[in-house]
């Protein structure tokens, strides 16, 4: 089975690309939910948020999100230290993950795919690509913040073209050309990828 990973900066339309692979009946893999899922039920790493961010960092046993946000996309240091912490422990639960899986080929979806290290191991990297102004309009939609603080956010991840450089396939999502159109035929490519190996 092909180990696939996707990737984009933020507001590039990852989670779009990833339900349109599920709905093809591809898995999928959510880096950030199974890392959100992780800080709140694995005690080893809520213990060590709450040692180095205090008791705020949690509200009823759940990860309070909007606090750490603050901290961390405002002070690098405590975003290297949170990303040193959860980076390794969500890439050994994808690893689990990928074992499992019995499709052609499974996609592990992450926003700092190449940033993390979790690119090593796979076979091939899509990477999706748009507009900075698009993107911002994109995320100030979904997210309700500003267009600062996704700058900001922005300022933490891999420039595009360094991000393309390293991608197996690109997918252009700048309204030029219809995004379900490009994944059906990358699925085409991949699925038949991964049946000339297994046949070989």
């Amino acid at each position: 089975m092909l180990r696939v990973g996707l990737t984009g900066g933020i507001g590039s339309g990852k989670t779009t690309v990833a339900r349109i692979f599920e709905s093809l009946g591809i898995p999928v893999f959510y880096a950030d939910e199974v890392a959100k899922r992780l800080m709140t039920e694995d005690p080893k790493l809520s213990e060590a948020i709450k040692e180095k961010f205090g008791p705020s960092a949690y509200l009823d046993g759940k990860l309070n999100r909007t606090f750490i946000a603050e901290l961390i996309f405002s002070e690098p240091e405590k975003l290297a230290w949170l990303n040193q912490l959860i980076h390794p422990a969500t890439i050994n639960a994808a690893n689990r993950w990928f074992e499992e899986q019995k499709a052609p080929y499974a996609i592990r979806e992450a926003a700092l795919l190449f940033e993390s290290g979790a690119d090593k191991g796979l076979d091939y990297v899509i990477g999706i690509t748009a507009p900075e102004l698009l993107r911002i309009e994109r995320v100030i939609k979904r997210d309700g913040i500003s267009s600062d603080a996704i700058k900001q956010r922005m300022a933490n991840q891999l420039d595009e073209e360094n991000r393309k450089r390293r991608c197996n396939f690109i997918l252009q999502n700048d309204n030029s050309r219809p995004l379900l159109m490009q994944v059906l035929e990358l699925d085409k490519q991949l699925s038949t990828i991964a049946n000339e190996i297994k046949q070989a």
